[in-house]
């Protein structure tokens, strides 16, 4: 059915105060947010309004038992400015996977895709154009419940903002290993979204990032071996001109739309790719006799990330330089130059934005 949104627009633009040479990831939003809420599963109250502060109850069920799930998404501009979306279904089937395991109500497909079209469309001018920048979008769900007491939950809001960004890297990435802490476990949230997994990786983090790493690369839960995810991405390895990641099996990983793209790429390019556990001694091993001539992570944010560093079993491994590579240069290129519009899209991924309008207030 169709969505009716209610808009009150802001009465004067911020994009103007905004340093759009140094589009620093997270610190600027756009003009506009969308609100909308849930009561005892039925949607309403779809909104788009200034963007501002958000009002909430001290017992918000969500600021003390962590029922808050997200996703991320870019939207770009082809040679003619038009704003483009880059499989947003994907996004929306994700998130509804996080929010069963959450004990959530799914989000309609037509109040997301919507809700989507019409917030970019309203602040396309936020959208950057130069090389690598993008205007990321953040839609997140939380419970609501005035509530302090774990129950199942019936309250909840669906919140979309927008941030112009440069590139979430700016070099190529170094990982660290650890032992000592896990991400997840099967039969855990590892697979979900959720708020959770990633308050439990800011210590390690902090502790990488004082080590001089850029992020955690996560191991499995029981024999700190197998490599899972790093902290912004999933992570690919090319062994011998084979891309291995680890598979989506264990339900401790995400399940990401640029890693499936990634892997789809890949394929109609030639490619054999395997998705299994990776033993980090496998990857270890070929890098010392010269056979692993790639490695990188894959994400929303981070895009198509280089790695150039591995810390494993207690030791620094420089894998091959950045620039004699070819695998990671031409997958991030073919996958930028489909999401601007600048080559065809055989995939169906681009969705181009401004087919529908809402009812403005």
């Amino acid at each position: 059915m169709a969505h009716s949104i209610k808009i009150t627009r802001s009465e004067k633009s911020r994009i103007n105060d905004i340093d759009k040479k140094n589009l620093v990831f997270g610190k600027y939003y756009s003009d506009h947010m969308f609100l909308a809420e849930c009561d005892h599963g039925k949607w309403s109250g779809s909104r788009i309004v200034p963007f501002g502060d958000l009002q909430m109850h001290p017992a918000t069920s969500a600021l003390h038992y962590g029922q808050l799930i997200f996703e991320g998404m870019k939207a770009y501009k082809d040679a003619q400015e038009n704003p483009l979306l880059f499989r947003p279904d994907q996004n929306l089937i994700r998130m509804n996977i996080s929010a069963k395991r959450m004990g959530m109500p799914e989000i309609l497909a037509d109040l997301f895709m919507k809700a989507l079209n019409d917030l970019v469309d309203i602040d396309r001018d936020w959208i950057p154009t130069d090389a690598g920048s993008s205007l990321y979008i953040r839609p997140y769900m939380l419970a609501t419940d005035e509530f302090i007491g774990i129950r199942p939950t019936e309250r909840f809001q669906f919140i979309i903002i927008m941030s112009p960004a440069q590139a979430y890297y700016n070099k190529p990435v170094k990982v660290v290993t650890y032992s000592k802490y896990v991400r997840a476990f099967q039969g855990g949230v590892g697979f979900a979204k959720a708020a959770g997994n990633y308050g439990g990786t800011m210590l390690p983090l902090r502790e990488a990032i004082a080590a001089g790493y850029d992020q955690v690369l996560w191991l499995d839960g029981l024999e700190h071996r197998y490599a899972e995810e790093i902290g912004s991405m999933n992570v690919f390895f090319v062994i011998d001109d084979v891309f291995v990641t680890p598979s989506l099996d264990e339900g401790t990983i995400l399940d990401g739309v640029t890693r499936d793209s990634v892997i789809e790429l890949a394929r109609s390019m030639g490619a054999t790719v395997e998705e299994r556990k990776v033993d980090m001694d496998e990857v270890v091993q070929a890098n010392k006799e010269g056979r692993l001539q790639d490695a990188f992570g894959t994400g929303t944010a981070a895009s198509v990330a280089p790695i150039s560093l591995i810390h494993y079993g207690g030791e620094d491994h420089m894998l091959t330089p950045v620039e004699g590579r070819t695998w990671y240069k031409k997958i991030k290129t073919t996958l930028d130059n489909i999401k601007t519009g600048k080559i065809d899209d055989p995939y169906g991924w681009v969705v181009p934005v401004g087919a529908a309008k809402a009812v403005e207030a």
